[in-house]
């Protein structure tokens, strides 16, 4: 039922209730991409939340995720629901330090608690769609994967612009449509000098593309970034780019 509701929500474009953001692999833009979406939405008059269940690699005293979010975007909530010491996975990160592993049904609970308060609630996850995040009841890990249709939700897949990105977006977007997930995809982050590949690729990416994010977006002048938001999303994300051939031929 949940999962049909959310399929229906995305054909008719509406990108609003509980949206997860995973990614094609680890550094793809995934947080910057999170911060377009929330900035948008909250300029087009929502209210918006956004969750990071499992933070890790806070020893490296790097700005954290949600920290980066709060900067470019200051959406209504923000939340962590976990916090780990190394860069890897939650699980294996919670793990190594012998902290409480992240549970499937905690975390869904946190995540719908925000949806009764909020128009959009973001969840961003770590690296990609079946990076271990932490543990069912009986012990078995999951992914985030598993908290989409546990959720009944959509997803948004940050992809790369060069080199690999087709055969890795075609994986995650057939992992999820498998398991019913209705699912868009966003450049995290489009060259300032695109070659021949970044264009082969974006014509490939177009009939699944509800963004594109210019590089350097996440060092942007937290006030430029919300104003530029917009118009790096379609109208399904809140924004107002509604022509890829003409943002193409502008960006070239």
């Amino acid at each position: 039922m949940r999962a049909a509701s959310a399929a229906r929500r995305a054909e008719a474009g509406e990108w609003r209730g509980i949206v997860l953001v995973t990614g094609t692999d680890t550094d793809v833009g995934k947080t910057v991409a999170t911060a377009a979406v929330a900035a948008a939405a909250q300029a087009s008059g929502l209210r918006v939340a956004v969750i990071k269940p499992g933070q890790t690699g806070i020893a490296t005293g790097a700005p954290t995720d949600i920290e980066v979010v709060t900067r470019l975007a200051g959406p209504d909530t923000v939340r962590v629901l976990a916090e780990y010491p190394e860069p890897m996975s939650p699980l294996a990160a919670a793990t190594i330090a012998e902290m409480a592993p992240l549970e499937l049904y905690e975390v869904v609970d946190a995540i719908r608690a925000e949806a009764d308060k909020h128009d959009l609630v973001l969840v961003e996850g770590a690296g990609g769609l079946l990076v271990p995040m932490g543990v069912r009841p009986s012990g078995e890990a999951w992914t985030l994967a598993d908290l989409a249709t546990t959720l009944g939700v959509g997803a948004l897949v940050v992809a790369r612009a060069g080199l690999g990105t087709l055969n890795h977006t075609a994986l995650t977007l057939e992992a999820l449509a498998r398991r019913g997930v209705p699912a868009g995809v966003i450049i995290g982050a489009w060259p300032g000098d695109p070659e021949l590949v970044h264009w082969a690729n974006l014509s490939e990416l177009v009939p699944h593309l509800v963004g594109a994010l210019p590089e350097g977006a996440g060092r942007m002048d937290p006030g430029v970034f919300r104003r530029s938001a917009p118009g790096w999303l379609t109208p399904a994300l809140f924004g107002v780019l509604d022509n890829w051939r003409v943002w193409a031929e502008e960006t070239g």
